[in-house]
């Protein structure tokens, strides 16, 4: 069903800013193995992209271009050139010292700068993220990136002292674990990605990096940076279904940490795979359900303004989103109204328009699988309370409300990934209580409320079932500084930018006898500059 709101919602190509148009499709054959950009002579995957052009034959989708369908073969080889260069921790990287690896990585953020307006370009044409935001991620990656140098080096620091327990002498520091398997999501498919392999990489381990299944082209422009920054084989960018790459690296047992972003199902299917997974290190971000809650003593404004961005920023396709929303009956009625209000006056149309906060999006399918989840919580009792909620035209969906959810249906459930935002009434704080309880998910939650009491409650009820509880705001993943994970089905592992250090490393002790005999050993190792681990050196 198409409304006036989106009879003008796809541009003819003469309508796109210079700016921001983009060439004849691209046909990437490039992948990049053992530090050298190959060239791909199998069959390719289309790349489509959730913008379409109106034309005077209907609505036609851009296409724009093609990438490598490598098979299981291909990606063995890569993953070959990965196991070559650890070789057993004994490779040049993995045995660099760590001033020199982060002059690596400080070269390859040089390089990366200069490819932004290339890469938030494609940020926009593929996955339909406005411009606003396709700007931010690309900085926020850089900064991380940043942050993440600093960390080390001030970790660094703390380790080049000796410590003295029990008559036993000891240095204590941080060394890689080996090849790692970086796959990240398509909805940050720059920095979520770069947050787990950025660290594996500064802390010696080497990368097979397969790009999420969309936001695949926008990693071509870094390919010469990756092959120029790095050691030949440190890091290696293949390309291709998963289902034929990846279950191929997992089952060869090479694989020494597994750093995936998507659901609990795949990560899971995958890690079966291994045929040793006592030596599998795994870093994982998954699947939520995160709730927001509404009590009856409320700023109804500022949860209104919280709860319409916490759903519905890049049309509610973050794994923080909220998901679900618990509205006392006392206040149901005005947030509807208030939430309601504020949504209307969201700006729909293409990446690239000033204001624009709903966008295309870019999962095929996604329009009737949002529609599938309306017509259940239809069929079972609730109604679209907002006006236009569910229009869709081509990729374009407009947020649908959904009230009053109950048990019984899907949404109340399942993970949308998408612009619908189920309201749940409840009188009992019971019932959320037990939804959170009960709930295979534990990321994160909101709480909305000012009495003390309530509040002081639920932090201390919900503080063993989700990573993070966040009062009278939105749930989202910064400041990267914080920790962030999740319990149950969402997560393993701890990210932040000091937590990644560490979960892409492990402590290793060179301990012995304080007497005089070792003192002296020591001293002239270090003196002699003789180990890259046994070391005093400061880095500033």
């Amino acid at each position: 069903m198409t409304s006036n709101r989106l009879a003008n919602l796809f541009p003819s190509v003469n309508e796109i800013p210079e700016a921001y148009r983009l060439g004849e499709p691209v046909e990437q054959r490039e992948y990049l193995v053992g530090g050298q950009l190959l060239r791909w002579g199998g069959s390719l995957l289309k790349v489509t992209s959730p913008v379409y052009l109106s034309t005077p034959d209907g609505d036609q989708q851009v296409v724009l271009g093609s990438f490598p369908e490598m098979d299981a073969d291909a990606a063995l080889v890569a993953l070959d050139a990965a196991v070559k260069a650890y070789d057993n921790g004994q490779g040049e990287w993995p045995t660099m010292r760590v001033a020199e690896r982060i002059r690596h990585v400080e070269a390859f953020l040089a390089r990366m700068r200069e490819q932004r307006t290339a890469v938030v370009k494609l940020l926009m044409w593929e996955i339909g993220k406005n411009l606003k935001d396709s700007e931010k991620e690309f900085d926020r990656t850089c900064d991380y990136i940043v942050d993440t140098i600093n960390a080390l080096k001030d970790l660094d620091r703390r380790s080049s002292r000796f410590e003295l327990e029990q008559d036993t002498l000891g240095q204590i520091r941080r060394v890689p674990l080996g090849v790692t398997l970086c796959m990240g999501p398509y909805n940050y498919p720059l920095n979520e990605t770069f947050t787990t392999l950025i660290p594996a990489l500064i802390m010696g381990n080497t990368v097979v990096f397969k790009p999420a299944k969309f936001g695949v082209l926008l990693i071509r422009p870094l390919l010469e940076a990756f092959r120029d920054s790095f050691p030949a084989g440190v890091i290696n960018v293949i390309y291709g279904s998963g289902r034929e790459t990846v279950s191929a690296l997992m089952a060869s047992g090479k694989v020494d940490i597994f750093a995936f972003i998507g659901t609990n199902k795949g990560a899971s299917a995958l890690k079966k795979l291994h045929p040793r997974p006592h030596r599998l290190r795994a870093a994982l971000g998954l699947d939520a359900k995160n709730p927001g809650i509404v009590l009856p003593e409320v700023d109804l404004d500022n949860a209104v303004n919280e709860a319409v961005t916490g759903s519905l920023s890049f049309n509610g396709q973050r794994c923080t989103a909220l998901k679900i929303l618990f509205v006392h009956e006392d206040v149901v009625e005005q947030f509807l109204e208030k939430f309601n209000h504020k949504l209307a006056s969201l700006k729909p149309g293409m990446p690239w328009e000033p204001g624009v906060a709903l966008t295309p999006l870019p999962e095929p399918g996604k329009v009737d699988f949002l529609n599938d989840l309306v017509a259940d919580a239809l069929e079972k009792g609730a109604r679209v309370v907002n006006q236009g909620g569910g229009e869709a035209r081509g990729s374009f969906f407009f947020p649908a409300v959904l009230y009053p959810v109950a048990a019984d249906m899907r949404i109340y459930q399942e993970e949308q990934f998408g612009p619908l935002v189920p309201v749940v009434p409840y009188r009992d704080l019971q019932t959320v209580i037990d939804y959170v309880l009960d709930s295979d998910f534990g990321q994160q939650l909101s709480i909305f409320g000012t009495n003390r009491n309530q509040v002081g409650r639920l932090v201390d009820v919900f503080a063993n079932q989700v990573g993070r509880i966040n009062l009278n705001t939105q749930c989202q993943r910064g400041p990267d500084s914080y920790p962030f994970n999740g319990r149950k089905n969402s997560a393993e592992g701890t990210l932040s930018v000091h937590d990644a250090l560490r979960v892409f490393s492990i402590r290793t002790l060179v301990a012995t006898k304080f007497n005089e005999q070792n003192k002296e050993l020591v001293s002239d190792i270090i003196r002699n500059r003789e180990s890259s681990f046994l070391t005093t050196d400061y880095i500033f």
